[in-house]
């Protein structure tokens, strides 16, 4: 009997361990449960969890509501860009001139800071171009003396300043026989990039056709140093500026005493018997600018006319308060 209970009793306890083992598990899995729950980014974790320690301000600002700062505080405005510095005017206003001149006449201004030229609406028809083709040749002749390494003499310069000062016709012709006559006029229209110019049908200097528009490129071709060189430019712009005697008239003559000094001209005049007409022409240069004026009219009515339109037309283009 006695072994029969000690059974009886090993076979209660294999039937109530394995029930306990069971409730025991369930309390684990349930434990466990609850934990996973209560673990912040766990897949099992509960809406209330996921914001312990969390603020609703907080919780604001991070979905971007109303609260945020960047939403309460409006952004600043970018900056506006700093405007380009604007140029000063030249002293020339471009217009259409009606005046009270016989004969043809033809304008044009070329803004040296920009290259950009205003004229007449004629300003690209040519004229001969007389006594103002020679600042090209001397400039042509001093730049081709430099490029061969060669200083011209004391007695050339001063025949130089001769042709630009005084416009000695002798002279000049010397200088055009020195550059190559025609092949000269042909470097000037190539190396000022000039437009409506040509050569002279017996190759002479006098009988250059050049426009207005050209006769403005021609003087920034002077100013800019292409046409005599880096080293002869200063020294060319400022004969230019002593021109003196009957070659001192036109454009610059419109302007304040003070300032006429300090414009650089070289002018032509000339009677053409076989076109009965006279031909009278202006280039100027001055700090920002370069012009070309240009006229022509019946031979007989003196040079003094077209020389007094040249600063007529001038007067009626410059801006108040010049």
């Amino acid at each position: 009997m006695a072994g029969s209970r000690r059974a009886d009793r090993r076979g209660d306890g294999e039937t109530s361990s394995p029930l306990r083992l069971v409730a025991i598990a369930v309390i684990l899995i349930g434990l466990a449960l609850v934990s996973l729950r209560l673990l912040p980014g766990s897949p099992f974790e509960s809406s209330a969890a996921a914001k312990w320690g969390h603020s609703g301000t907080v919780s604001d600002r991070s979905t971007g509501t109303a609260t945020d700062r960047s939403a309460r505080k409006p952004a600043s405005p970018p900056p506006s860009p700093s405007p380009s510095p604007s140029l000063e005017p030249l002293p020339f206003v471009a217009k259409d001139l009606n005046l009270n001149i016989k004969g043809w006449y033809s304008w044009s201004v070329l803004d040296r800071r920009t290259g950009k030229i205003i004229g007449s609406k004629n300003m690209g028809e040519t004229n001969t171009t007389a006594s103002m083709i020679k600042s090209w040749i001397v400039a042509d002749y001093l730049r081709r003396a430099a490029d061969a390494g060669q200083t011209p003499s004391d007695a050339k310069l001063a025949d130089a300043t001769r042709i630009i000062r005084d416009s000695d016709n002798t002279r000049a012709e010397q200088f055009y026989d020195t550059v190559g006559r025609a092949a000269s006029i042909k470097r000037l229209i190539s190396m000022c990039k000039l437009t409506d110019s040509s050569v002279a049908p017996d190759g002479g200097w006098s009988r250059t056709a050049l426009s207005p528009r050209d006769t403005a490129r021609l003087g920034n071709c002077i100013a800019t140093g292409t046409a005599a060189g880096p080293k002869w430019t200063t020294w060319l712009l400022n004969e230019m500026k002593l021109v003196r005697g009957a070659g001192d008239f036109g454009i610059r003559k419109a302007f304040p005493a003070a300032e006429q000094k300090q414009i650089a001209i070289k002018n032509g005049w000339i009677d053409r018997t076989k076109e009965q007409e006279t031909h009278v022409n202006c280039l100027a240069i001055g700090d920002t600018w370069t012009m070309g004026v240009m006229v022509r009219y019946p031979i007989g009515m003196g040079y003094d006319y077209g020389m007094q339109n040249c600063e007529k037309i001038t007067e009626a283009l410059l801006r108040p308060g010049v």
